[in-house]
């Protein structure tokens, strides 16, 4: 199940507030500004920074 529009439309990076989208795989949430893709385990967005994975 991939991640809600209503909450895609009110996340964003931790680092730089920045808005995120949901990457190509729909396996990620990528902040173009940071270079970084936020990982989704189980449905769920792990947006924390110590998580991210350098794109």
């Amino acid at each position: 199940m991939p991640v809600a529009k209503e909450l895609l439309d009110i996340l964003v990076c931790p680092a730089c507030k920045r808005p995120v989208v949901l990457n190509q795989k729909q396996d990620g949430l990528r902040c173009s500004v940071c270079r970084v893709t936020y990982p989704i385990v189980d449905d769920i967005p792990v947006m924390l920074v110590g998580k991210a994975i350098k794109d």
